[in-house]
């Protein structure tokens, strides 16, 4: 990166409890459901080692007594290669979260994250992940009583807000005034879901009015996005998550240790290998033949390169994982 990224390192507080190292600008791997398994965080590792990985989010209903699933116990449990791991939960119940943060714990996790940004599904309805933002008077409580309960690290992911984009600033000073260790924030509101653009320009405010480290998420497909971000926010990293799925060498070429712009063979030469160790990771930790397919199919849905547009609708329809296979050997040939 260029000197901005060591100007903007230098500022961070040192006082703050962060996953990754003072001084440095941490290029993470965002939580998306779904998709960063155990198994996929892994490859990650092994092959471009992000500075910081996230699980997919912990769902966690109301009521005490329910805290983490065996599945989520075990991924809190997990290690990757000393790249710090960050247990996102889910919910809305400030009982359930602070025994779910607690059970975490009690498994090893040393880094926690509250996701207030997803804005699909069940989760709008029942006023968690993005829908928190809908009713702020219960936040004080809750992040207080989770940053009580974390021992480590304990961050917040959010959206500009429900549904108007300057809301977050409302929330800067609760954020720091409970003991938030740094933000990501995806400036889109909850109610765009992916719609439109994200709005960089909100990023920026949002760093040059709050103590904490931000980090920045959203729309980063590319190194020249991911400079754009960098150089109009002053954000304390970056957060990947599409542009990594669709193209995982995009944290070496963050870091110039890889072409910026990727040619076509190259784009066939990646693929390959993703997908062939991928299918080999997945056969240790899914079951039978149809489930490891259609978790490697979930790894294609952001791929977008015009020069693997015809492989990839190929391996979509493919019906059988032998068929996939199959056509995983075959490319680039």
């Amino acid at each position: 990166m260029n000197q901005a990224v060591d100007e903007v390192a230098e500022s961070i507080p040192r006082t703050l409890n962060l996953p990754w190292i003072p001084g440095s600008f941490p290029l993470m791997l965002a939580p998306m459901q779904g998709l960063t398994n155990r198994a996929l965080r892994a490859l990650f590792v092994e092959w471009v080692r992000p500075d910081v990985v996230f699980t997919e989010f912990m769902r966690v209903g109301p009521g005490a007594r329910r805290t983490l699933s065996a599945v989520d116990r075990r991924e809190a449990a997990s290690r990757q290669d000393e790249v710090p791991l960050v247990v996102q939960l889910i919910g809305r119940d400030r009982q359930a979260l602070v025994a779910a943060a607690e059970a975490a714990q009690d498994e090893g996790a040393l880094h926690l994250n509250l996701n207030m940004g997803c804005p699909f599904g069940r989760l709008s309805s029942t006023c968690a992940g993005g829908a928190l933002l809908k009713t702020p008077d219960v936040l004080p409580g809750l992040l207080s009583a989770l940053r009580a309960a974390v021992r480590g690290s304990f961050s917040v992911k959010l959206r500009a807000g429900y549904d108007d984009p300057r809301q977050v600033f409302a929330l800067l000073p609760l954020f720091e005034s409970v003991g938030i260790d740094y933000l990501i924030l995806h400036p889109r509101t909850v109610v765009q879901k992916y719609a439109g653009s994200a709005d960089h320009r909100v990023t920026a405010e949002v760093v040059a009015s709050c103590a904490l480290p931000v980090i920045a998420n959203g729309d980063i497909n590319s190194a020249a996005d991911g400079q754009r971000v960098l150089d109009q926010t002053g954000a304390a990293g970056l957060m990947l998550g599409r542009g990594a799925i669709a193209d995982p060498l995009l944290f070496e070429r963050l870091r110039g240790r890889a072409p910026a712009i990727p040619d076509p063979c190259e784009e066939a030469a990646v693929l390959h290998r993703y997908l062939q160790a991928l299918e080999v990771r997945y056969r240790e930790i899914f079951c039978g033949d149809t489930q490891i397919l259609n978790k490697l199919k979930e790894s294609l849905a952001f791929t977008n390169a015009p020069s693997l547009a015809r492989t990839v609708k190929q391996l979509r329809r493919a019906g059988k994982l032998s068929d996939f296979s199959r056509l995983v050997a075959a490319i680039g040939n």
